[in-house]
């Protein structure tokens, strides 16, 4: 049987590798695509079949969700025995693995003819997921009886969340569209909205593993 702690700590490299390494190779494989603006263009273009980056990042984000998987068991394992909030966060971590890791790494977001493919819509489903899952993880881990006692902890959850869903709605302006110039401004700066959301959630989960660590040590 795998020491508990081994576990834990694994749980935790998986984490920070995963999101540290993750946010630096958008930005290394962004430089090697001409033309691609990391402000304006959304991060799926970087995976698309047209990228030449594209096999590269889509092997990094299959590697990416094993890699917030084994974060996902590694948290439960922390707070063992787990109660319900501690098992609904774990399964909305490795949701979040499964979606916008393995999910967007599996399926390409292509469009044929300026018409989504059947590949973008599951690449977007299933990315979709994983974000819905970290914004419901910040609403269940202060649920938690190891961080319910913490207030400064509460504030974070709460300031984490407000933000993630301020930046999904500046993102989700690509795709709402409108005849409004403020609204086709903010979609001017779709890759950027991205990149701070995937920025929150990334601090969130490496506060996380911290905790995590600091609870087993």
């Amino acid at each position: 049987m795998i020491n508990p702690e081994i576990v834990v700590f694994a749980g935790a490299a998986a984490c920070f590798a995963g999101c540290i390494g993750d946010f630096l190779s958008l930005f290394i494989l962004g430089s090697k695509y001409p033309g691609y603006r990391h402000v304006s263009d959304p991060i799926s273009f970087l995976g698309s079949s047209e990228s030449p980056v594209s096999h590269l990042i889509s092997v990094f984000w299959v590697v990416l969700g094993v890699l917030i998987i084994i974060f996902g068991i590694g948290f439960r394992t922390a707070y063992m025995p787990a109660d319900l909030y501690v098992k609904i966060a774990s399964w909305l971590i490795i949701l979040y693995g499964l979606g916008e890791g393995l999910g967007s790494g599996m399926f390409k977001a292509d469009q044929v003819n300026n018409s989504y493919t059947v590949s973008f819509i599951i690449h977007d489903i299933l990315g979709g997921a994983g974000v819905v899952a970290l914004l419901v993880l910040m609403l269940v881990v202060p649920k938690i009886k190891e961080f319910s006692v913490s207030r400064a902890f509460f504030i974070f959850s709460n300031v984490s969340l407000i933000l993630a869903v301020f930046l999904l709605i500046l993102f989700s302006q690509r795709f709402i569209g409108s005849k409004y110039a403020i609204a086709k401004g903010i979609a001017k700066y779709t890759g950027l909205w991205q990149r701070l959301l995937l920025l929150d959630f990334y601090v969130y989960l490496l506060t996380l593993a911290v905790k995590m660590v600091a609870k087993t040590i």
